[in-house]
């Protein structure tokens, strides 16, 4: 046993757990982000919390790491220069896409389409074609693919995608393209579509591709400089980096498949999530994690998340493996404002972020955000990060006073409570998208908030939502640190098959999966973790024949060893009834094959409270005015950090640590729960 490292990077703080393994005793860091080079924010967190436990780097055991290199390196714009080989008469797959175009019926009339990650005049197409089911239609033509890949050599690329037309039968011509590649492009990384999405659909698998290759530059560098930055400190743990679905891969493999990484920051809070309300008997429950700029919402089912097959950063939406984050503008720095025209109060997408911030912070900043909200309210108390920050009140009020002004409000506290409830709307929002459009009732739910802001609107989106309890895990600002710490090695591997059921038999389906569990375990195996510890889980993707969408299908061992074709097909017509309420009578189709293998969950000790009497007394700070159901209240201030398990606090009241504030709404009821949770109901609750 020893310590595990959970290090989650932001855009503006970079967030270190230390746990040890064996008591569960956890201590926490924040330092601020170093976007030139993120491993120095990384290793600077890492030092300062070794240094306040009172351990040497060289006791850490595992490292484990989510990232937004690659999400910033789309968003910001700044990948490698792509080069794309295709098949001839495909050049301009990314160009004509899927002729989606966001927005109303005129919508293409304001939208600026967006440039795709490889442009046209790096994009080339060599003769030779391979069929749907893998035979060869038409040679490679060698000689041409050549002469093109060196034309891309004279353009300067930095990166390489070879996606051909059905790769995913056969990767036969894909593979000698590669080979050709690295004797005209020596040193330029290549990415094959037969490896990174062997799917069908060739414009979802080149996109995807392409993306991969795009990022695959700057997450190799990021990743190396990291390792060699832990190994010249130390620190011989092995790195582990999150993958957008929640689990950890080796950073080699990481830099290898960056595509895998684009969620990997949210995906740290469903983790962290799912491990504390585990430890309070929750299993089924929303996940609402809010920060300064936008808020990630999150459904999990049966103590798992629900799993997507699209990963959406910016304009881009790529095929990828990912927890199904929904995110919504709204955060602690969303601007508020009353349009001219309209003279109706808006919050957000636009935020204040960290430079200038809040106009609380006193750093400059002058737009009325949820954060001066708060503060005029007396939600947030005046000192924030055990005192590191301090807050002015009185630039928060001047900032919302513009607001109370412009809509003729008779208080600056009406504006505040006005910001509150539009923003907790905005949210509610989002989580109605992961439930209530997904066919599911939240009130059948619990709802877990973590992030900086997230506890200070838990209650008012559980009594929106009717989502009981509201469970405030353990220093919810740094959760998604606690997640990555958390989590267990995960692999992958998928093909397409498309066949209709009268044309296929359970044991030529149930031979296709166990091939996949085999690659995927082997690769799992190579990274350390043995066979006899690995789980997996089974999916397909499956339609009515005719249909031009699939819906992902569930599957245990049991259920592939047993009736196969007749289980999923009870299985797929449930899912399909639950999301549109009807049933075809179409013969049903397997379109694609995916099994997840799952190495062991960490042996972590779950750290318990001691018992107190239900008295918070003892964690009294002070009593504090506040502004709630449009009236000034008393309500009493606490430190989370002497609260004990069983101790009850009435609302209204505010809780207070490091990293976060909970608002205790009046009404309700904060129970300590032995494992450190917070679990918030209303008094009158009956379920």
């Amino acid at each position: 046993m020893g310590y595990r490292l959970g290090v989650d990077v932001g855009g503006t703080f970079t967030d270190v757990l230390l746990v040890d393994e064996e008591t569960g005793v956890s201590h926490r860091a924040k330092t601020s982000s170093t976007p030139a080079d993120q491993s120095q924010g990384v290793l600077n967190g890492i030092r300062k919390v070794c240094r306040d436990a009172g351990i040497d780097l060289t006791e850490v055991a595992h490292v484990l790491h989510g990232t937004t290199v690659a999400t910033n390196a789309i968003l910001q714009g700044k990948g490698a220069r792509v080069g794309l080989v295709t098949t001839e008469g495909f050049r301009q797959v990314l160009q004509i896409a899927r002729s989606y175009v966001p927005g109303g019926l005129a919508g293409w009339i304001i939208w600026p389409k967006p440039e795709p990650l490889a442009r046209l005049e790096h994009t080339v197409e060599i003769p030779g074609r391979i069929a749907a089911d893998g035979s060869v239609v038409t040679p490679l033509d060698e000689e041409r693919a050549r002469a093109e890949l060196r034309r891309l050599a004279g353009a300067g690329i930095e990166a390489l995608t070879i996606a051909l037309i059905n790769s995913y039968a056969s990767d036969e011509h894909e593979r000698r393209v590669a080979e050709l590649a690295a004797e005209e492009l020596p040193g330029v990384p290549v990415s094959l579509s037969s490896h990174v999405l062997p799917e069908m659909r060739e414009y979802e698998r080149t996109v995807t591709t392409v993306a991969n290759s795009y990022v695959q530059p700057e997450v190799s560098r990021y990743v190396s400089n990291l390792d060699r930055s832990l190994s010249g400190s130390g620190i011989t743990a092995p790195l582990s980096v999150l993958r957008s679905d929640g689990g950890l891969t080796k950073a080699a493999k990481a830099a290898e498949d960056p595509v895998a990484l684009l969620l990997s920051g949210p995906a740290g809070g469903v983790t962290g999530a799912i491990w504390f309300a585990e430890q309070a008997g929750h299993h089924d429950f929303l996940t609402f994690d809010m920060g300064g700029t936008s808020t990630d919402v999150a459904l999990v089912l049966g103590g798992r998340p629900r799993i997507g097959r699209e990963t959406s950063v910016g304009d881009l939406t790529v095929r990828a493996t990912s927890v199904d984050v929904r995110s919504v503008g709204a955060g602690g720095g969303s601007i508020a404002h009353v349009p001219e025209l309209t003279k109706a109060l808006r919050v957000g997408p636009q935020s204040a972020g960290a430079d200038p911030g809040p106009a609380a912070y006193g750093a400059g900043g002058t737009d009325p955000t949820v954060t001066d909200a708060n503060v005029v309210l007396g939600h947030l108390p005046q000192d924030l990060a055990g005192g590191e920050i301090s807050l002015d009140a009185e630039a928060a009020r001047k900032a919302v006073r513009g607001i109370a002004d412009a809509m003729g409000l008779p208080g600056v506290e009406a504006a505040a409570a006005g910001i509150i409830d539009i923003v907790n709307e905005n949210m509610l929002g989002a989580l109605r998208l992961i439930s209530v459009q997904q066919g599911f009732d939240p009130r059948d739910f619990a709802l877990v908030s973590f992030g900086g802001a997230g506890p200070l609107h838990a209650n008012a989106l559980g009594r929106l939502t009717g989502s009981w309890p509201v469970i405030v895990p353990p220093s919810p600002g740094v959760l998604c640190a606690y997640g990555d710490a958390t989590t267990c090695a995960r692999d992958e591997a998928a093909r397409t098959m498309v066949r209709r059921f009268s044309t296929l038999g359970d044991a030529e389906l149930r031979t296709a999966l166990l091939e996949l569990a085999d690659t995927a375990a082997a690769r799992l195996e190579a990274e350390g973790v043995p066979r006899d510890g690995q789980t997996e889980s089974y999916q397909i993707d499956l339609r009515y024949h005719g249909q031009g969408f699939e819906i992902p299908v569930e599957l245990d061992r049991d259920v592939v060893d047993g009736d196969l074709l007749a289980e999923l097909g009870a299985a797929f017509d449930a899912e399909h009834k639950r999301l549109f309420s009807f049933l075809l009578d179409n013969e049903r189709e397997v379109i694609n094959l995916r099994v997840t293998v799952s190495g062991p969950r960490p042996e972590v000790a779950w750290r318990t409270l001691p018992e107190g009497t239900g008295d918070p007394s003892a964690a009294l700070v002070r009593e504090t005015e506040v502004w709630m159901d449009g009236a000034p209240a008393s309500a009493r201030v606490f430190d989370r950090s002497k609260l004990l398990a069983g101790d009850v606090v009435p609302g209204p009241a505010v809780v207070v640590e490091m990293d976060s504030t909970t608002l205790v709404l009046p009404g309700h009821a904060a129970t300590v729960h032995p494992s450190g949770s917070l679990l918030i109901r209303p008094l009158n609750e009956e379920r």
